[in-house]
C-alpha cells in the first residue's frame, strides 16, 4: 500500500523528491502518513478534498483483499 500511495502522490506534485510515505501498523489497522512539500499540499488534497478522497478510495479497495483497514493521513 505504501508504494501505491507514493506513486500516486509523486504523479500529482511538482516536487516528487519531497514525497515521503510512512507506515504505522497496529494489528489489522495500518496508517499511512503522506508528507509533501507545503506548496504541493493543495494538489494532493484537491478542490473540496476530492483528490484526497480518491486516493483513500483506491487504497481502501486495494487493501480489502488483505483483510486490513488502511487509513491515509495527509500531513
Amino acid at each position: 500500500m505504501k508504494e501505491l500511495v507514493e506513486v500516486v502522490a509523486k504523479a500529482l506534485v511538482d516536487h516528487p523528491e519531497e514525497v515521503v510515505v510512512t507506515e504505522k501498523a497496529e494489528g489489522k489497522n495500518v496508517i499511512l502518513e503522506l508528507h509533501v512539500a507545503p506548496s504541493d499540499m493543495g494538489k494532493v488534497i484537491g478542490k473540496q478534498g476530492r483528490i484526497a478522497k480518491a486516493i483513500r478510495a483506491v487504497v481502501k479497495a486495494a487493501s480489502s483483499k488483505d483483510n486490513k483497514r488502511v487509513d491515509v493521513e495527509i500531513m
